[in-house]
């Protein structure tokens, strides 16, 4: 089994955990786990799909949905003997209206992980620890850096960013640039930076830090001369100020 028929098949998997004893996703489960990139792909997959089936779930049927269906059968049933069930009415009006309820729940989801903002697609990122952490001598030494009280964030950083990519430093991709990440511990909290170009961002000018709180985190994005910079804590918006 290779990367892609892996994928194939836990685009299939439930975000409930339902499907874990399922023999079919047996094989694509341990390719995951021993794959970095897949598992990375296989928990921001499950992240959307636990969002989308929230986000469905919380939306209710219009008053009078059920009764509409009904009455809609009761007129056709004379034309029911002679139409396969999925081509009558009231299926063909259900299935609509889950249609329906499936865009709009995609369209409201804040993917804007997905779609919008560094500082959304790096708070996403952060929710799965499983997923961090620094490899390199380059990225050791900066985790030690930002782990030290005097170093002040809200600035540059002691960055070269091809130097730690090219050490083997973690690095995702968000809209086809890249982005580093090192994890470090301060005041025995767990802290996640990301780093990115500059030039790969230009929309990011703001060189005074931003702080603002989403999803239960607290997010700081700010610019240096030639990278742009999120910190994201999990442990509050205090523990983020005392950083800068």
């Amino acid at each position: 089994m290779n990367t892609q028929q892996a994928k194939f098949i836990l685009h299939g998997y439930r975000p409930n955990g339902a499907d874990a004893g399922d023999e079919t996703f047996r094989e694509a489960l341990g390719q995951a786990n021993g794959d970095p990139a897949l598992r990375e792909w296989f928990a921001r997959q499950q992240e959307f799909d636990g969002a989308v089936s929230g986000k469905i779930g919380a939306v209710l049927p219009p008053p009078g949905l059920r009764e509409s269906i009904l009455a809609g059968g009761r007129v056709t049933g004379t034309a029911r003997a002679h139409r396969p069930w999925w081509q009558q009415p009231a299926w063909l009006a259900a299935a609509a209206g889950v249609a329906l309820l499936l865009a709009v729940g995609v369209a409201r989801w804040p993917g804007q992980a997905a779609r919008g903002s560094l500082a959304d697609f790096a708070q996403a990122d952060a929710i799965h620890s499983e997923n961090h952490g620094s490899h390199g001598a380059e990225a050791g030494a900066l985790q030690a850096a930002l782990s030290q009280a005097s170093t002040r964030l809200g600035g540059d950083l002691p960055v070269d960013f091809a130097a730690l990519r090219r050490a083997g430093c973690r690095t995702l991709s968000f809209k086809e640039h890249e982005v580093l990440e090192v994890c470090f511990k301060r005041n025995g909290a767990w802290f996640h930076c990301y780093i990115a170009r500059r030039g790969d961002f230009p929309a990011l000018a703001a060189v005074a830090p931003e702080l603002v709180d989403r999803n239960g985190s607290s997010v700081a994005t700010w610019s240096g001369q030639s990278l742009v910079y999120v910190v994201v804590s999990k442990t509050g918006r205090a523990a983020l100020e005392r950083l800068l």
